[in-house]
Parts: C-alpha cells; sequence; structure tokens
C-alpha cells in the first residue's frame, strides 16, 4: 500500500504538468513551447513589478498579484468600481518610469455618468501600490483623465496606456462606435492623448493653443485603437481595430490624422464600401492592415534575451484571428509570423528575462508562457 500510495502521488503530480504543456509551431516553422501558468476571469491586461511578480486585471474588476511564476498570490484592493458591460470594465494597467522608487500605477477602467447611466466613457486612475506576500493594496487615488463626452453604448474604449522614453504617458482613445468623433477636434474620442505623468497638458502637444480636450489630442482618427508601445528608437507605435476588416497597425506621429472613418482599407458592417488610404494621401496610411481582419488587441515590441531574432519585432494578440501574430516594424510593416493554437489573445507582454507572455480572453483565459523550442 504505501508503494501504490505514492505512486498514486507522482501520478496526481505529474499529470496535470503534462496536461499543461504544448506546442506551437508558426506559419515559418519556428517552434514554441507553451506553458499554462494560471486562469482569469476575462482578464484584460498585465504588468510586471521590479521583483519580478506580475499584476493581471479582469474586466470584471479584479487586480490579481502574481509570483514570479505568474501564479496567483492574492487581489488588490482599492481598485476603481466597475460596471462591465459589453467591452466596457477594468482595463489597462501600467507602473510609473519611477515606480520602483515612488510606487505609482496607473489603471484604465469604463466609468458610468453619475446622472445617466446609459452614458459611459473610459477613465484613468493614478494610485500608489503597496504590494504584500498575498496581495496589496493601491491609496491616494485620483482620477487624471477622462474620455470627453461619455457617450451611450458599451463599445470600442481604447484606454491602452504607454510611457514615452522622456516620460510622457500616451493613451488611446476609441470613438466609441461613433464614427465622426475621431475626426472631431472638440472631442478626445478617437485620438491618441498625450499628458504629462500627473495628468497635465504638455506646452509641446500639438494643438495646445485649442485649449480644452483639444489640447490633449497627439494624434487623429482612430478608430479603436488596443495596443501601444515604443520601439527602441523612441518611435510610437499603435494598432487599431478595422470595422469590417481594415485592422491597421500605424506608426504615429505628432499631429498626423490616420483618417477613421473618412478613409479605411475595411469597410462598414453594412457591406457599404469606405474608400481605401490610397485615395486620399491627406490621410496617414497605415504601416500595415489587414484584410481578413486579425482583430488586433495587446501589443508589446519585443527586446529581450529569449528570442535575439525577434528582437525590435512587434508581436501583437489576435481575437478573432485567435493568433499571436509577429510584424517587422518599418514605414511599410510586414507580418513575419502567425502562432495560432485555437484561442483568442487578448494580451501580450515580455517577461524580465524575455521570456513571452500571454493572456487568452474570455471566462477562464489562460496567462501562457513562450519560450522558444530549444
Amino acid at each position: 500500500m504505501p508503494r501504490l500510495t505514492a505512486l498514486a502521488a507522482l501520478f496526481a503530480f505529474t499529470l496535470p504538468m503534462q496536461a499543461h504543456a504544448f506546442s506551437v509551431t508558426g506559419t515559418n516553422g519556428t517552434q514554441l513551447n507553451a506553458a499554462v501558468i494560471e486562469t482569469f476571469s476575462e482578464p484584460w491586461a498585465m504588468t510586471f513589478l521590479p521583483d519580478g511578480r506580475a499584476l493581471v486585471t479582469e474586466k470584471t474588476g479584479t487586480i490579481w498579484l502574481t509570483d514570479r511564476q505568474g501564479r496567483k498570490l492574492g487581489t488588490i484592493s482599492g481598485v476603481p468600481q466597475v460596471s462591465a458591460r459589453g467591452q466596457g470594465g477594468l482595463g489597462d494597467i501600467i507602473l510609473h518610469p519611477d515606480h520602483a522608487s515612488n510606487g505609482i500605477v496607473y489603471i484604465s477602467y469604463v466609468e458610468r455618468d453619475p446622472g445617466n447611466d446609459s452614458l459611459s466613457g473610459a477613465a484613468v486612475m493614478r494610485a500608489t501600490l503597496t504590494a504584500g506576500a498575498n496581495g496589496g493594496s493601491l491609496s491616494g487615488g485620483e482620477v487624471i483623465w477622462r474620455q470627453a463626452p461619455k457617450v451611450t453604448g458599451n463599445g470600442h474604449y481604447g484606454h491602452r496606456m504607454a510611457f514615452s522614453p522622456d516620460g510622457h504617458l500616451f493613451i488611446t482613445s476609441g470613438e466609441r462606435q461613433k464614427f465622426t468623433p475621431a475626426q472631431n477636434m472638440a472631442m478626445n474620442l478617437g485620438k491618441v492623448i498625450r499628458l504629462t505623468d500627473t495628468g497635465a497638458v504638455p506646452a509641446d502637444n500639438p494643438f495646445v493653443g485649442q485649449g480644452g480636450v483639444t489640447a490633449q489630442i497627439w494624434s487623429l482618427g482612430h478608430r479603436n485603437p488596443l495596443g501601444i508601445d515604443f520601439d527602441a528608437s523612441g518611435q510610437l507605435w499603435a494598432h487599431e481595430m478595422g470595422p469590417r476588416d481594415g485592422d491597421e497597425l500605424n506608426r504615429i506621429v505628432r499631429a498626423e490624422n490616420y483618417g477613421y472613418p473618412e478613409v479605411s482599407d475595411g469597410k462598414h458592417y453594412s457591406g457599404a464600401p469606405i474608400p481605401d488610404h490610397a485615395t486620399d494621401p491627406t490621410y496617414k496610411a497605415p504601416a500595415k492592415s489587414w484584410v481578413p481582419a486579425i482583430s488586433p488587441a495587446g501589443f508589446v515590441i519585443y527586446d529581450g534575451a529569449d528570442f535575439p531574432e525577434w528582437n525590435g519585432n512587434g508581436l501583437i494578440g489576435g481575437l478573432s484571428s485567435r493568433a499571436l501574430v509577429r510584424v517587422t516594424l518599418a514605414d511599410r510593416a510586414t507580418e513575419a509570423e502567425r502562432f495560432n493554437w485555437g484561442e483568442r489573445v487578448r494580451e501580450v507582454e515580455q517577461g524580465p528575462n524575455g521570456e513571452l507572455y500571454v493572456l487568452e480572453d474570455g471566462a477562464q483565459g489562460r496567462l501562457i508562457r513562450l519560450r522558444p523550442a530549444r
């Protein structure tokens, strides 16, 4: 009996480990080892702390602290209250560039209008994180940015964030499925926003002289930007979902207009055509567009040691494409490879040691670590 008990215990331990690892082969033949680390309920974003632990947001309103392997340790209190509906809820989370000394984090989420629950918009909160052994807390929370105006509907919030090398906060703002706000300079919908780390408007923003929310705008003509990052040269890149096809990866340039809804390489969901970018050069054309759509979500420009041949490449999560999409970045970007294992990919992050992590979409979204198959 002791021998049988020991064998049973060994079997019980090894079987789940085997079930939680698999391999993925890219369209160019690159093989990856995938290890399933943890599961989350509708995960949306993640970021790594200086000590190698991570924070993971769930759209329904929870922030998890994980250990260095990605396993749940506990939750973070003091998170903004959200009412998750449609595409809206708790969103992105990033660290202040000086987080190691000041503990500051930034959280994006969707808030309802207190006087009219049918109206909503994205907001960004700045707070101080205290992380313990089994969770943590946020304190001193202050909302530093809001989409304006709040509108009906529960889609196209955007609200991905990134810090530039010179310390400015960039926020993507979707056009809320309303089309015309992307070209309306009196609204900050359908724009890329540039602020200081405290939420102030930088004096050198391109439209600062116009005041109001217009002063926040860095670029315009965007639909639903769900990925943003800076490359090694300091160039900002962002991707966005097109309408019916026509997803875009854009090289973001100060004051440029990227054309939506006046031009797009896709068409309206009704099937009605939209003029292609090539028909009107006054609008900035995408570095890459996809027909059929990949439904991009999550984005990181890789610079680690695990995949040295990928340094400077962009890695995009695909929802409808159910893939991780690798692109080479240039004025005309190119899709280099696609990794598909049949699940919607919501988020992509680079780990402290150069490994890649993806979060799958959905009620049982898995956290997966990807490494080269060597």
